[in-house]
């Protein structure tokens, strides 16, 4: 039995490959196909099954495509309901997978249908489980994603540790957990970097395993500390219910269309178009970029970012890709997470057609962590935001630097004056520079971005606060 993990760093999603004998098994697909049918096309073997975990929040998950394109049935837990066909397993049902099989476990509470995939290989052995969003490498699924009138996150998490006790805890120690995400993503408090772990070492690390925990401890502690989860959350879970409009190829092919400067710049300054700059840091920074673009490089965690931030999933995207090879790769991580109109790029790669005829150029300002802790001491600093997350700036952060979060510039954006000059860090620099690009494109002529963030301002002699704890904020 092979099994394979396939770890997409920008969303921290694992999907899976699982094949015996020439049959596969995808597990959790992204939106794009081709991937898994050039595996199992190398391998000699065919597709029979696409499992779900549950139905995904954070992205937009290919199971219809991957379904017309080789016949293999779509299989969810109990509780499952879709606009598309979908096989409904049962708790505890055996699904043969060439000289093996997968087992369905159902583990309910991060969703109702959330379910779980023990596979057994030729030997009788069971190597590993598929846990989901059940459980994750130092963490549990967030249990307030699925929250209707009749149904609590409490009474969500209560499901949880039952799945956790009952169906999960009672595996061998031995076995391997693959789970469904990563570090950085928004489906659970505090997930390792790591992406597998045995189950036995889970118990022993892993705070909601703990053996001696009460259900209500349990409750009490994974939902605290809850963060507001992403506005594009509930929009995905629609798209994978319901099945999306357009297939992932027609969106691929509209939208890698490329566009001469002049039809870019006419469709750039339409109220219900967006432009988005995805270039490189150094690209954006030292070349300027087309006048109203949001800057949300390619380079970091793109996909949640244009979902946390750009509040219409369906709103009209151009784009700018330092070459055109990257267009295809832009188009993917905007249909990844339901943005699935966008309408091209600008031709030619980078700016170079733009700046041929002439058209403007929006810069943002740059300064190194020594240049601004001089104006710093100099008094010639009129406003700095450091716009990483509360808890990271709660942590440490510059005395004299107020904190203006990224995920809630939405919310907080009035609170801005355009005629200020601000100057924006975050931890390295990515934040920084996409909350400069919203700032100028709302109207802050004078906005710089430090160069390196806390990293570089931390070995600065600014002067630095200790860990505040939230409580003393009351």
């Amino acid at each position: 039995m092979k099994v394979e993990q396939l770890f997409t760093g920008c969303l921290a999603e694992m999907a899976y490959y699982v094949e015996s004998n020439g049959e596969v098994a995808i597990i959790d697909p992204l939106r794009e196909t081709e991937p898994y049918l050039k595996m199992a096309e190398a391998n000699g073997a065919k597709i029979k099954y696409i499992f779900l975990t549950h139905f995904h929040a954070d992205f937009v998950s290919g199971q219809v495509d991957l379904a017309k394109k080789t016949g293999a049935k779509i299989i969810f837990g109990p509780n499952a309901t879709a606009k598309y066909d979908i096989y409904v397993g049962k708790d505890g049902e055996d699904f043969p997978l060439g000289d093996g099989k997968i087992t369905l476990l159902h583990t309910p509470g991060h969703t109702m249908e959330s379910s779980s995939y023990l596979i057994t290989d030729e030997d009788g052995n069971t190597p590993c489980v598929l846990s989901g969003d059940c459980l994750f490498i130092g963490d549990v699924g967030r249990p307030d994603l699925a929250v209707k009138s009749d149904l609590t996150q409490a009474d969500l998490a209560g499901h949880l540790y039952d799945s956790l006790r009952n169906k999960i805890m009672t595996l061998p120690d031995d076995i391997i957990v693959y789970p469904n995400h990563g570090a950085g993503s928004a489906c659970g408090k505090n997930m390792s970097s790591e992406t597998f772990d045995t189950l036995g070492n889970q118990k022993k690390t892993n705070y909601a395993l703990r053996a001696d925990m009460t259900k209500e401890e349990f409750i009490k502690e994974v939902t605290t500390g809850l963060k507001t989860p992403p506005q594009y959350f509930p929009l995905n879970v629609m798209l994978n219910k319901n099945g999306a409009d357009k297939t992932y190829d027609e969106i691929l092919s509209k939208g890698t269309t490329p566009l001469d400067a002049a039809t870019f710049k006419e469709l750039s300054e339409q109220k219900d178009i967006m432009v988005i700059d995805t270039r490189t840091k150094e690209a954006y920074s030292e070349n300027g970029t087309v006048p109203g673009a949001w800057w949300i490089g390619l380079n970091g965690s793109f996909a949640p970012w244009v979902g946390a931030l750009i509040v219409d999933v369906n709103k009209k995207v151009i784009f700018i890709v330092d070459d055109e090879a990257k267009a295809h790769e832009a188009v993917t991580r905007f249909s990844r997470i339901g943005f699935d109109n966008t309408l091209g790029y600008l031709a030619g790669g980078g700016l170079s057609d733009w700046i041929a005829h002439g058209y403007e150029i929006d810069k943002i300002g740059s300064i190194s962590a020594a240049g601004f802790e001089k104006k710093m001491n100099n008094g010639e600093v009129e406003v700095a935001l450091d716009v990483r997350k509360e808890t990271e700036y709660l942590s440490e952060h510059i005395k004299g630097i107020e904190n203006f979060p990224l995920d809630t510039i939405k919310q907080n954006f009035a609170e801005i004056k355009t005629d200020k000059t601000y100057y924006l860090h975050c931890a390295s620099g990515y934040r920084s520079l996409i909350a400069a690009s919203i700032f100028k494109a709302n109207g802050v002529e004078n906005v710089v971005d430090i160069r390196g963030g806390f990293k570089d301002l931390s070995e600065t002699d600014l002067p630095k606060t200790d860990y505040v704890c939230p409580t003393t904020l009351l």
